[in-house]
């Protein structure tokens, strides 16, 4: 008996089969019919939901954007967290190397056949993510904690260099060579804000 789904039910089934397949084979390495198998569906059926294999990408690259802007914007709205509790526990999500919020997505994206998804989603990441933490720092800055005519420039900095520099595909690095990173890098975001010579060099600790 052929079983109908319901359309969100079925788009979801083929991106997680896809989100799988992408983490076995590549994304290059994976073909339409991998995912028709997979599945167990029709290509009239894929089709309907995706026109080809790099909306399938896009796709997935979308639910993971959701998640990680929604957990940013809830991080950013809570007044109750201090404010660069707050701006660190967003940098922290960032964490494209297997991050809590990115899913099986983010486990195999550095493959050099999914060059492309990380790409994108780093461009999500500084496209979405900055706003966000800009936000933040402008609150710091009505509260005094901050002087900076740029907060939106600052936090687009901030972000492009910890989304390259701390992920481990990228800049491979002793734990003692982390370690300098980090401190070199909150000292640079004290002088980029304005803000008291070490004010969120405490945030550290939240770093592990």
């Amino acid at each position: 008996m052929r079983i109908v789904k319901e359309a969100e039910e079925r788009r979801n089934e083929i991106l997680d089969a896809a989100d799988e397949l992408f983490g076995q084979k590549g994304f290059d390495g994976t073909s339409t019919n991998d995912i028709l198998h997979k599945v167990g569906i029709a290509r009239g059926t894929l089709y309907h939901h995706f026109k080809s294999k790099e909306e399938i990408m896009d796709a997935l690259i979308e639910r993971y954007n959701a998640r990680l802007l929604g957990e940013a914007r809830e991080i950013a709205e809570d007044k109750g967290i201090p404010i660069v509790e707050r701006i660190v526990r967003v940098v922290a999500a960032l964490n494209i190397s297997g991050g809590s919020s990115g899913g099986e997505i983010m486990d195999h994206i550095h493959k050099p056949q999914n060059a492309l998804m990380h790409q994108k989603i780093q461009r999500v990441i500084i496209n979405g993510v900055t706003p966000i933490l800009t936000g933040i720092i402008r609150e710091g800055i009505e509260q005094g904690m901050f002087r900076t005519p740029y907060p939106y420039e600052c936090m687009e900095m901030v972000v492009i260099y910890a989304i390259t520099v701390f992920d481990d595909d990228i800049v491979i690095m002793t734990d003692e060579e982390r370690v300098s990173r980090m401190l070199a890098f909150i000292g640079n975001v004290e002088r980029l804000l304005g803000a008291e010579r070490g004010s969120l060099m405490d945030t550290m600790n939240m770093f592990g």
